[in-house]
């Protein structure tokens, strides 16, 4: 087992109402809050109307920054930082999904400067500081809440990244699972696939850490037991309180101590498949998983195998495979690009390995060459 620390300084708030305590932590930072959000969700499963009035119980200025796209981009983050620093303000609070809570990252940590986050992201800028930023959360999916990495998508250069910085800890994080009742079927489902994908790269990673390890299972069979039940009963708060919590313990860091790291290459592949057709992030995993899987099946096949013993009870990596596909496809979530709506003709195929190429898809642990590309795309599509 590798050396480690442990270092995770968010304050998350979980249950019912617990935005209500938004604005007196808010008024610990500061008068004046940058609230942002995507594109209307917000304002009809109540999380705005009881974040922007738990601020203006505590007296805060709010200024508004709307339209985060699903697949956060730059051009969106700078024209927020541009606004953020224009108005003077002290703080970044985002409302909604991942994608929003990535952004206001990336926001918090631009309005200080005047260069594009972009800069931060290929590494030509360090950040020196960054505004405080909170969450209030209405998606079960990424992790974002209770962690310090956020991805964002240039569609100029073709390439989506994630950058990490401990600046880009959110200061709090308010997780109400009533929020996401409303969440629709498809999405729910791909917020499972997306906490399970979280595990599984733990799991992939280098390194050995066997309680890490148990902590990765625990969290995929948690998702896998009510998973499938909550998306017979999407409005059950119970269910929507145990998914949003799998969905946080998946990337706040406890399924990677131990290990020099995971391994990541499936979400690169899936980042590349959003550049493309903006594909939600989730759903560009239930492709991408398999797809890697069938690939890595004859070189690490043990690690597939008891995979496959602890979450399954199968044992061999085949069968594994054929579960976890089976399993995406019960929820719903696609696990072949034309399920997902995509042409799979020569040029779609030739466009996605250029895509990947440009982003140089690979895995931290397990490398990625063209050749392999190459397979992937064929099983994807």
């Amino acid at each position: 087992m590798e050396n480690f620390v442990i270092y995770n300084p968010v304050k998350l708030h979980f249950g019912n109402g617990v935005t209500g305590k938004l604005g007196n932590i808010a008024a610990s930072f500061g008068k004046k809050a940058m609230l942002v959000y995507g594109k209307g969700s917000v304002k009809t499963n109540g999380s705005y109307d009881q974040a922007v009035n738990s601020l203006r119980s505590a007296d805060m200025d709010i200024i508004e920054y709307a339209g985060i796209r699903p697949n956060p981009v730059v051009e969106d983050v700078d024209e927020a930082a541009q606004l953020g620093r224009k108005e003077g303000v002290d703080m970044v609070v985002a409302v909604g999904g991942g994608s929003v809570l990535d952004s206001a990252k990336y926001i918090a940590l631009t309005i200080p400067v005047n260069h594009s986050c972009w800069d931060f992201v290929v590494g030509d800028k360090k950040p020196r500081e960054a505004l405080p930023m909170m969450g209030v959360l209405t998606l079960a999916a990424t992790g974002s809440e209770m962690n310090a990495v956020a991805v964002v998508q240039n569609n100029n250069e073709k390439k989506k990244m994630g950058y990490g910085h401990p600046l880009m800890f959110p200061k709090h994080s308010f997780l109400d699972p009533g929020f996401t009742c409303s969440v629709p079927k498809t999405h729910t489902a791909y917020g499972i696939v997306d906490l399970i994908a979280h595990a599984l790269e733990g799991w992939f990673g280098d390194g050995d850490a066997s309680l890490t390890d148990k902590f990765i299972v625990s969290i995929i069979r948690e998702a896998m037991e009510y998973g499938p039940k909550l998306m017979k009963d999407l409005t059950s708060y119970t269910l929507r309180a145990k998914i949003m919590y799998a969905a946080t313990m998946a990337l706040n860091g406890m399924t990677a101590q131990g290990k020099r790291s995971g391994d990541w290459g499936t979400h690169t592949i899936g980042h590349s498949m959003s550049v493309l057709w903006d594909i939600p992030h989730g759903a560009s995993l239930s492709i991408a998983f398999p797809a890697w899987l069938s690939l890595q099946k004859k070189r690490i096949p043990n690690r597939i195998r008891t995979l496959g013993s602890a979450v399954f009870d199968v044992h061999n990596a085949e069968d594994t495979i054929d579960e976890l596909k089976g399993f995406f496809e019960q929820l719903g979530s696609p696990v072949r690009l034309a399920q997902a709506g995509i042409t799979t003709d020569e040029k779609a195929q030739e466009d996605l390995l250029e895509v990947m190429r440009i982003n140089k898809v690979s895995g931290l642990h397990h490398k990625l060459s063209h050749e392999d590309h190459q397979y992937l795309v064929s099983q994807m599509f």
